[in-house]
C-alpha cells in the first residue's frame, strides 16, 4: 500500500504544481503581451499551492525528508530509536487528526462564500485542510504499522 500511496502522492504534489506554473505563465503572457490580465489566475495559482504543499508533506513525511533534528535520535540505540519513532508518529498520526477535524469545520462553518475572482465557492479550496489531514493520518497509520509490525527493520530514512 505504501508504494501505491507515495505514487499517488508524488502524482497530486505534481499535478498541483503544474497547475500553478501553467496559471501563472497564462497569466504573465495574457497580462503582457495582451495587456489583459486574467482575473482569477492568482487566486487559483494560490489554492492549487495549498494543495501543492498538503500533498507534499505528507509525501516528504512518508520518505522521512522532513525536517528534523536528529541529534537525539543518532545519541540513542536502535531500541530507543524506535521508541522516539513510534512517538513521533502518534504525534502526527494526533495531528492528522486534529487538522481534519479542525479543517473539516473551518469548512462547514465558511465553505459557501464565494472566492471573489473565480467565483467558485470556498469549499473546494478549504477541503484541502481536510484532504492533508486524513492523509497525514493515513501516513502515520502506515509508518506506525510498518514499526510495529517489523520492529527490528530501521526505516527508510
Amino acid at each position: 500500500m505504501k508504494p501505491f500511496y507515495k505514487k499517488a502522492l508524488s502524482w497530486l504534489t505534481g499535478t498541483s504544481l503544474l497547475i500553478v506554473f501553467s496559471v501563472v505563465l497564462a497569466s504573465s503572457l495574457s497580462r503582457y503581451l495582451l495587456n489583459s490580465p486574467i482575473q482569477w489566475s492568482e487566486e487559483i495559482a494560490k489554492y492549487a499551492m495549498i494543495y501543492g504543499t498538503m500533498f507534499g508533506t505528507i509525501l516528504c513525511y512518508l520518505e522521512g525528508m522532513h525536517i528534523k533534528f536528529s541529534f537525539l535520535e543518532d545519541a540513542v540505540s536502535p531500541k530507543i530509536r524506535n521508541i522516539l519513532h513510534v512517538i513521533s508518529d502518534i504525534v502526527v498520526l494526533v495531528s492528522g487528526i486534529i487538522l481534519a477535524w479542525s479543517g473539516y469545520l473551518f469548512m462547514m462553518k465558511r465553505g459557501a462564500i464565494t472566492a471573489p475572482g473565480s467565483g467558485i465557492p470556498m469549499y473546494y479550496f478549504q477541503v484541502a485542510m481536510v484532504i492533508g489531514g486524513v492523509g497525514l493520518t493515513i501516513a502515520a497509520l502506515i509508518k506506525l504499522s510498518e514499526l510495529v509490525l517489523s520492529p527490528s527493520v530501521q526505516s527508510e530514512e
